[in-house]
């Protein structure tokens, strides 16, 4: 059979006839306890534990099993890993492959939360992180050091959206520590734009919460594995009690059967956003990986199949205090809220020394405040004109 189109693999995945027992969706089995009929019964649900087999609530249900089947045949991996946040699949990821005296070599652009956990907890564990420049290529190499045990990405970037060099970093890192863990926080494509393991990723994480989900009511972190890295990652999330109910695992698996559809309009609109933004006099640049201004171009190009919702910009001017809130406090459509990937439009807003404190390779490159939109579902006409209005309100401030 010839290989499946996007759309075509997000509808059926997940869908084996044991996972819907006749329905068109997968069954939601909640369960802590799962009985055997006889002691063989028993002995080879212990067997089969880690291979799908009913075994006890936080090995996972039927329901769950569903999602992690779908996830795998979306990004190509040998078995998915569920957390209740997208924080928490970062953070067992990166625990499970290191111990005391290992490094973190971690791209310096990657979400604050991420780079929280490495300073706060796992310097305490006598793990130390070191970050790199996210706009290096192959001249990773050069930072790889012996005890190097996990290389931590980020592409887009968080917030500046700048598109790393994947496929240039995991063969300079491979030159250089082959058995190194890389890992790649894959939220903005979904794991449907880009797909890490196909250019040597060890493992992909998403916050699906955002764009699986997509209706902004549920919270999941998935982490894809490759083979090599599948059962050492599967026992230490299991042995660290990681794990979702079996309802969030359903709307997640509901989640994908729109998600082609929903990220083809998030990228129809954010584009014709972002391209009415860039002629902005207000605007001093916009950083959004389709434009060919936006650092790394070139690579998501070369790289995606496509954009999402998600990209930020930067105004010519930092607003006092004053400026900012009657700007953010008038919009209609956009609502301030964190996370994004929902049907919703988002708004949120940065000044540079706020960002330059989470920036700790080479600080930032502007001096006027940034703003991060999520365009939504909404039709694009009405989100421009809120824009609008919003910039004439930093004129009338």
């Amino acid at each position: 059979m010839s290989k499946k189109n996007i759309e075509t693999t997000l509808v059926g995945a997940g869908r084996k006839k044991r996972y819907t027992q006749g329905s068109v969706n997968s069954v939601i089995q909640r369960a802590s306890s799962l009985v055997f009929d006889t002691v063989a019964d028993k002995k080879r649900a212990t067997a089969g534990r880690a291979q799908g087999e009913l075994f006890y609530g936080r090995r996972g249900t039927l329901t769950h099993f569903s999602l992690q089947d779908a996830m795998c045949e979306l990004e190509g991996g040998a078995g998915c890993a569920l957390y209740p946040c997208g924080a928490a699949a970062v953070s067992n990821a990166i625990l499970a492959f290191v111990e005391a005296g290992d490094e973190v070599l971690m791209a310096g652009s990657v979400y604050e939360p991420t780079q929280d956990f490495c300073n706060k907890i796992l310097s305490k564990l006598n793990v130390s992180t070191r970050y790199f420049d996210h706009r290096i290529g192959a001249q990773i190499a050069d930072l790889v050091q012996p005890n190097t045990k996990v290389v931590f990405l980020e592409s887009p970037a968080s917030i500046t959206m700048e598109v790393q060099d994947v496929p240039a970093i995991v063969q300079a890192v491979r030159s250089k520590a082959p058995e190194a863990i890389i890992m790649l926080d894959n939220t903005w494509a979904a794991g449907v734009l880009f797909r890490p393991l196909d250019h040597g990723v060890d493992i992909s994480i998403q916050a699906g919460t955002k764009y699986l989900v997509g209706h902004s009511d549920a919270m999941i972190g998935t982490a894809v594995s490759n083979a090599r890295c599948w059962d050492r990652l599967r026992e230490n999330s299991y042995l660290m009690g990681q794990m979702v109910d079996a309802d969030t695992a359903y709307v997640t698996s509901r989640g994908l059967r729109t998600l082609a559809l929903r990220l083809r309009q998030h990228e129809e609109s954010a584009l014709a956003v972002a391209h009415w933004l860039a002629q902005r006099p207000e605007v001093a640049r916009v950083n959004h990986p389709a434009l060919a201004q936006s650092p790394g171009h070139e690579a998501w190009r070369r790289d995606f199949s496509g954009s999402s919702g998600l990209f930020s910009f930067v105004l010519g001017q930092k607003l006092n205090d004053k400026k900012l809130a009657h700007f953010l406090d008038g919009f209609h459509h956009f609502s301030m809220a964190y996370s994004w990937g929902g049907f919703e439009s988002l708004i949120l807003a940065n000044q540079p020394e706020e960002l330059a404190a989470i920036r700790p390779v080479n600080g930032v490159d502007f001096s006027g405040t940034l703003v991060r939109l999520h365009i939504g579902l909404e039709h694009i006409d009405d989100l421009i004109a809120d824009l609008a209005a919003g910039f004439a309100r930093i004129a009338q401030a």
